[in-house]
């Protein structure tokens, strides 16, 4: 998958694939829900018919993100389902071969739907957009489906929504896997994904404390942006296709003075070294919230009976 950064970048895209055509579609794209699915499942069904390629242009961060951060109010800011990283990372999963990232800025927020259309949605030699029945764009979310019908019918672009994606008579959104998330509610959160929430990353070197307290753990880096969950679960990891089971911390160790978050993940009846190597983590149950512990031999007793739940678990 080629991967356009930024606005300032079309240029080179145009260079470079000057004679591909494409169907796209366009939105944030948190957590790559049923509905994204069924948006972008549309759009293949539609390159494959009209023998074109794959365009996704999606936008981080978040809109409520970026006007939380403008106000200085953290509060408001939502969590991530996941980080831009594992949402490219999918996006390669689903065979579509360009991916145009555009960066939530005050430019592209001040941004009138006019010249969004024409300044960058022209320029990437679309032939067919596809697009969520929700979707606005522009300065103050002003631009529309009849807006870019119009527009569409100008330039020669076929102009297509898809209708609401609903599980049980409700609609399918990025917020209510948020929700069900921040409320441990796995199951639900399945559901709404088409497949397990995980956490996906490359095993880093620590601080070996884990080691020296006899509990090794494999570390994953967390994004400085906030994800829904936090606190210390069961998972399941996957290694090279291998299940293997295990205790988690998501948090930022406050009993060691930790400060940056990371994923801390003990593997049950498992010893090999895995640095650099990618894991990827289920969380199947929370436990308990992260919490600071008045000595190091607290914590340990802590993680010895955390450890002794999982095991129950996997019984």
């Amino acid at each position: 998958m080629y991967l356009i950064r930024g606005i300032k970048n079309i240029d080179l895209y145009q260079a470079k694939f000057s004679d591909i055509s494409t169907v796209a579609t366009i939105g944030n794209f948190d957590g790559l829900h049923l509905g994204h699915q069924q948006i972008i499942q549309t759009m293949q069904r539609e390159a494959e018919d009209l023998g074109l390629k794959k365009l996704i242009l999606f936008t981080e961060p978040h809109a409520q993100e970026f006007f939380a951060e403008a106000a200085g109010i953290q509060s408001f800011k939502p969590p991530r389902i996941f980080p831009w990283q594992e949402k490219v990372r999918k996006m390669k999963e689903l065979n579509v071969e360009f991916a145009f990232f555009l960066k939530f800025n005050q430019q592209l927020r001040s941004m009138t739907p006019e010249r969004f259309l024409n300044e960058v949605l022209l320029r990437l030699n679309i032939k067919k957009l596809i697009i969520g029945d929700d979707f606005r764009f522009g300065a103050n979310r002003e631009g529309d489906f009849n807006l870019l019908k119009e527009w569409g019918s100008a330039n020669s672009i076929d102009v297509a929504n898809t209708e609401t994606f609903k599980i049980d008579g409700e609609r399918v959104s990025s917020t209510k896997v948020r929700q069900a998330l921040t409320d441990n509610d796995f199951n639900l959160a399945s559901k709404l994904l088409g497949r397990p929430y995980t956490y996906s990353g490359k095993v880093v070197y620590g601080q070996q404390l884990g080691a020296q307290l006899g509990i090794p753990t494999a570390n994953l880096w967390l994004p400085k942006n906030k994800l829904p969950i936090s606190g210390v679960y069961i998972v399941k990891a996957y290694l090279d296709k291998k299940e293997l089971h295990g205790i988690a911390n998501m948090g930022v160790r406050p009993t060691v003075g930790g400060e940056l978050p990371v994923l801390e993940v003990h593997l049950l009846d498992f010893s090999k070294a895995i640095y650099r190597e990618r894991l990827t983590v289920q969380f199947l149950k929370k436990v308990r919230d992260e919490r600071k512990f008045k000595n190091l031999k607290a914590l340990k007793s802590q993680i010895f009976k955390d450890i002794s739940t999982a095991k129950s678990y996997f019984v």
